[in-house]
């Protein structure tokens, strides 16, 4: 069922309140999501994006019950990934020679998703297309945010940005503006997906922001590919990503790790303690990486100034639940972030090493050789852990 956005915009895209994970299984998706796709009927009628795959048949089986399918005059593919073009094969069996506006790059990934040569009409930054009633689309080219072939499109006379994935959340609701979704959790799930998703681009993102801000467009509303619609004063999104992509941190230390026999989770509560009774205006959060959320630490990572890691020492090494994090944290592309490292051995010890030399190598200044502790922690080791934390704390 469409949903009105706006004088002759429509949603007619899809709420996913089962999904659970995004990107295969790497990004964690806990409230759900929305694909969001909009039907513009002007003079000329005119698609942005489609669905995910799985919902293709309901997608059209909705579309066409609002509007007859020939009548569709164009349609933008704004992002070559399969969960804004994956019910493109479908329609297209449907209404195969409509015209497709995307960028260059979208049309090597739809073709080389779906191995069609459909009627595809590239557009760049500035382009535009008159579709009556005094109104046109503008296109504008978002490289990187966050693959090769996304862009943006600009409805004037209604001042709406179609933005794909800049600006969205994966947060599965039936309200469809964010003057309707509790702000806490809309800013919560918005920065989780700037986190995993877009920091990797901050320096795309801010020269974007600008060039943005150069063509001068008057925004009423930001309509994103996931999550809502931002109406209630939808430039402060905008400005929420102009701060996040200034190496943005908090006030904020975050402990992770991992233990085998709980020496190294009692280090980690005891240099949460120390922290703490140097500094009670930071915020401390703590995390067993083997039983949190990955994507739910980086997000805490994204907001800190330092992050502590603990491991214990097995095989020579880290434990992989270790590494893996660390693995991930050089894929975000951190910068202007602190790390320590601590950890128990039984016998040879080298995980504090090894935490430290690849903390170092995904960005994050190391200060320190960090906490190393042969056996369970005793009374001793643990005040040791307690000071270490009050060092942390005046990093």
């Amino acid at each position: 069922m469409k949903k009105h956005v706006k004088s002759n915009v429509h949603w007619v895209g899809k709420v996913d309140w089962e999904l659970k994970t995004f990107h295969g299984e790497e990004l964690s998706t806990h409230k759900g999501s929305t694909y969001n796709s909009y039907l513009i009927q002007e003079e000329k009628n005119v698609l942005i994006d489609t669905v995910w795959t799985p919902y293709a048949k309901e997608f059209i089986d909705n579309l066409s019950s609002e509007i007859d399918l020939d009548d569709i005059d164009f349609i933008i593919a704004n992002h070559g990934e399969v969960d804004h073009s994956g019910s493109l094969p479908a329609l297209m069996e449907r209404i195969p020679d409509t015209p497709i506006y995307c960028s260059a790059n979208a049309v090597k990934s739809l073709k080389g998703q779906y191995h069609q040569d459909w009627n595809f009409k590239v557009v760049k930054t500035g382009d535009s297309i008159d579709i009556g009633n005094g109104k046109q689309l503008v296109f504008v080219e978002m490289t990187m945010l966050h693959w090769p072939d996304s862009m943006a499109v600009y409805l004037t006379g209604d001042n709406i940005l179609f933005s794909n994935d800049a600006f969205g959340q994966h947060l599965a609701t039936e309200a469809l503006f964010n003057d309707k979704v509790d702000r806490c959790e809309l800013y919560q799930e918005a920065m989780k997906y700037y986190a995993n998703i877009l920091n990797p681009y901050n320096p795309r993102l801010k020269k974007k922001l600008d060039e943005v801000s150069s063509l001068n467009l008057d925004i009423d509303m930001i309509a994103t590919s996931h999550g809502v619609i931002w109406r209630d004063d939808p430039m402060q999104i905008v400005e929420r990503y102009a701060q996040w992509a200034e190496d943005y941190q908090e006030d904020q230390i975050t402990i992770v790790y991992d233990t085998m026999w709980n020496g190294t989770k009692t280090l980690a509560e005891r240099i949460a303690e120390g922290i703490s009774s140097a500094d009670a205006d930071v915020t401390v959060k703590m995390f067993n990486i083997a039983k949190s959320d990955v994507n739910d630490i980086v997000t805490e990572v994204f907001r800190s100034k330092t992050v502590v890691v603990g491991s214990p020492t097995m095989s020579n090494s880290t434990l992989h639940s270790v590494a893996g994090l660390i693995h991930l944290m050089k894929s975000m592309r951190f910068k202007g972030k602190k790390a320590a490292a601590f950890g128990c051995y039984g016998w040879s010890g080298e995980s504090v090493k090894m935490i430290n030399e690849a903390m170092a190598d995904a960005g994050f200044e190391v200060v320190g050789e960090g906490l190393r502790n042969q056996w369970n922690p005793d009374v001793e080791a643990q005040k040791a852990a307690m000071e270490y934390g009050r060092k942390i704390s005046q990093l």
